[in-house]
């Protein structure tokens, strides 16, 4: 890999070449309305997907668009016309907002490399090395957490939070110069004016135990279900670094380079990670095939979300996904919420690069957040939220919640759609798992309940929670401001 700054062939070459052997670009005109026109563009990928229109072909649209009409028009009435809807819409957010990604490779296979019981016998670890792909040369270990009374399979929670114990920990990228920093990631390229630390094994976290992992869940397996554990880092890597020619560092490892014909950010990536371990599940005479959930916080709530849009098989309970997650983009945005463009200037590597040309013009998206909701029906779909939690706005939620209920209203299955929030601000609780459970268990294993999933969360609640949790938080060290936590440091 080499991290040295492209060159430019044009007339303001010898400029953009001084920067560059400084391994960066100064923001020298900074805009409000969309990018600087001094970022560095990302190289096309030639791709097999037909495209769409640009923004600057797209009509300016400050309603969310519908869900249940179709390109030509047509009204959608019946769940035969949301089944062809349903592709349109998918190609779409391929296109604009996930980016293409690649077909199941049909070949997954699992190698049991453990087997343990923990927490007194009460629980059982096994650790599966999985591969797929062409050739089956892409790898991803999981572990799996069971009951070791269950009498027969049952439900698993696929949680993209950690390296599975004892699984092959991959060496990893370094971030890019100003990841983390709150500025544009386009306008640099390479390592910086300092140089990176060595690449490192993990997520810069000690690894946990199985053991450690049972007893932090278990309520997990109390209440009978099974956790899957696995680092989304396998799959796809968090960084905004860029090689020589412009490219994110993050197509060249991992799954990328056996399909170099996709445009999928790494939330894609994740997602279709995710996909891979559905496909072992349901092979998993311990697991009940029929109800996989998938969840995650944050960056990794918002690819729970894509997971369970794009595949069939998963219930969606993301967890605080703020920007490019739950709520509608043109709705967010007061009171410092994350939006559009903070996504597109911090994190566009997530995205698909065609989203980029929207910063500044988000009402001209011919889609909205609430389409990935809608995908998601008729299956159980929790947002978990946390009412102090500053990245996500409370109305830009309940916007897309309500707009996606037409889709599970052709089902008749409204309440499969609900929403929780938690009293916390940008975490994953004790809280949020027991409410996500206690959403399965009604709405995925039909257990009897009154509990309801349909309160949403007005400002002023949200205003009265942040102050709340600012008076009874405890002394940090002054840093950076509390966002999108994601990995680990490293």
């Amino acid at each position: 890999m080499k991290n040295s700054c492209f060159q430019w062939l044009s007339t303001s070459a010898l400029i953009v070449n001084l920067a560059c052997s400084q391994g960066l670009l100064a923001q020298t005109s900074k805009t409000v309305d969309g990018p600087d026109a001094h970022e560095i563009p990302l190289p096309p990928i030639k791709t097999a997907s037909k495209p769409f229109p640009g923004v600057d072909k797209l009509p300016v649209r400050p309603e969310l668009p519908d869900i249940l009409t179709m390109d030509d028009g047509t009204k959608v009435t019946t769940v035969a016309q949301w089944t062809k809807r349903r592709e349109q819409i998918k190609r779409i957010l391929e296109y604009y907002a996930v980016g293409s990604m690649p077909p199941a490779p049909g070949n997954v296979q699992g190698q049991e490399m453990k087997s343990e019981l923990v927490m007194d016998g009460k629980v059982k670890y096994r650790l599966v090395k999985l591969t797929f792909g062409p050739d089956r040369k892409l790898e991803l270990y999981i572990g799996i957490f069971t009951p070791a009374d269950a009498k027969g399979p049952v439900p698993a929670i696929i949680s993209q939070s950690s390296e599975p114990p004892g699984g092959s920990e991959l060496p990893r990228s370094p971030q890019g110069p100003n990841q983390g920093k709150g500025e544009d990631v386009l306008m640099m390229v390479g390592p910086g004016t300092t140089p990176p630390a060595a690449p490192r094994v993990g997520g810069g976290r000690p690894p946990l135990t199985a053991e450690a992992i049972a007893k932090s869940r278990a309520e997990v397996f109390q209440r009978g279900y099974a956790l899957v554990v696995y680092n989304d880092n396998d799959c796809a890597e968090d960084t905004t670094l860029r090689e020589a020619d412009g490219s994110f560092t993050f197509r060249h490892t991992r799954f990328y380079p056996a399909y170099p014909g996709y445009e999928w950010g790494i939330l894609g990536g994740w997602a279709w990670g995710a996909s891979r371990v559905a496909d072992y599940l349901v092979t998993d005479p311990a697991i009940d095939k029929t109800k996989l959930l998938i969840t995650g916080a944050s960056r990794a709530g918002k690819s729970a979300m894509v997971a369970a849009a794009f595949d069939d098989r998963l219930m969606g309970a993301p967890v605080v996904t703020g920007g490019g997650g739950i709520g509608a983009y043109r709705f967010a945005g007061p009171d410092k919420s994350e939006t559009l463009d903070i996504m597109q200037k911090k994190y566009p590597n997530w995205f698909s690069p065609h989203l980029h040309e929207f910063w500044g013009q988000r009402e001209k998206l011919p889609f909205d957040e609430h389409w990935f909701l809608a995908l998601c029906g008729p299956r159980p779909f929790l947002a978990l939220e946390g009412d102090a939690d500053t990245i996500s706005y409370p109305d830009a939620v309940e916007h897309s919640i309500e707009a996606a209920w037409k889709a599970y209203g052709l089902y008749g299955k409204k309440d499969d759609l609900g929403v929780h929030y938690s009293h916390h601000a940008h975490a994953f609780t004790n809280e949020d798992w027991t409410a996500m459970m206690d959403f399965a268990d009604k709405n995925l294993r039909g257990m009897p309940s009154t509990k309801t999933f349909d309160h949403f969360l007005t400002v002023e609640q949200r205003a009265a929670a942040v102050a709340d949790a600012a008076a009874h938080a405890p002394a940090r060290p002054a840093g950076p401001p509390v966002g999108d936590p994601g990995p680990p440091p490293r």
